[in-house]
C-alpha cells in the first residue's frame, strides 16, 4: 500500500522541480532548501498528538515518500533534552525548523578516523532551514530548549524503504577544540 502523502501540494512541487535539475549531492541540497525556505508549513503538519512527541526519545513521522524514490519528507519531534547519536546520513538532507529550536553538533574525522573532533554548531529557530550533503555530514542534532522542537527534513532517498536515512553512529572519542582556534 503506497503511502498517503501528508505534505501541502505547493511544497510538492517545489521539491520535484529542485530534485530534478541536474547537479550533484550539494547542489540538489542548496535548491531543496530555497524551495523548503519558500514552502516551509507550520507544525500543524502533525497531529496535535504527533505534535506532543514521546518521553521516551524523539520521534519521526514520514509525511511522504516520492514514488519514485527521489526523496522522502520525515517530521521530526524533540521532547527537551532528547539527542541523537553522532551519526552522518546516506544521502543529502535539508531541515527547517517549525517550532522551538535544534542545536546541531559538526564533527570531523581526525587521526585516520580513530577520534572525532568538533569543527562547528549550529542553532536552528523557526523559519531557518539548512542543508547538507555527504561527505562531511557527521553530526548529533538535539533539543536543549524547554518546550517541544519539531523539523521537517527532506532526504534524498526513499526513508519508508530504507527505514531510516542513518549511514553509520560513530562511537568514537570526542575531541573539543579550544576557543579562541
Amino acid at each position: 500500500m503506497a503511502l498517503v502523502s501528508r505534505c501541502p501540494a505547493d511544497l510538492l512541487v517545489a521539491l520535484r522541480r529542485s530534485v530534478r535539475q541536474r547537479g550533484d549531492w550539494d547542489q540538489t541540497s542548496r535548491r531543496v532548501a530555497r524551495a523548503l525556505g519558500r514552502h516551509l508549513p507550520g507544525p500543524e503538519i502533525l497531529t496535535a498528538a504527533e505534535r506532543d512527541g514521546d518521553p521516551a526519545g524523539y520521534q519521526s513521522h514520514l509525511l511522504h515518500a516520492e514514488p519514485d524514490g527521489s526523496f522522502s519528507v520525515v517530521a521530526l519531534v524533540w521532547r527537551p533534552g532528547q539527542i541523537t547519536p553522532i551519526h552522518d546520513h546516506v544521502t543529502w538532507c535539508v531541515i527547517g525548523v517549525l517550532q522551538g529550536a535544534e542545536y546541531e553538533e559538526l564533527f570531523a574525522l581526525r587521526d585516520g578516523g580513530t577520534v572525532l573532533e568538533e569543527v562547528g554548531t549550529n542553532a536552528g529557530a523557526p523559519g531557518d532551514v539548512s542543508g547538507f550533503a555527504p561527505p562531511g555530514d557527521i553530526h548529533r542534532v538535539r533539543n536543549r530548549g524547554t518546550g517541544v522542537a519539531i523539523s521537517l527534513h527532506v532526504y534524498g532517498a526513499d526513508i519508508s524503504r530504507l527505514g531510516s536515512s542513518i549511514r553509520r553512529i560513530y562511537d568514537l572519542p570526542v575531541r573539543t577544540v579550544p576557543s579562541g582556534r
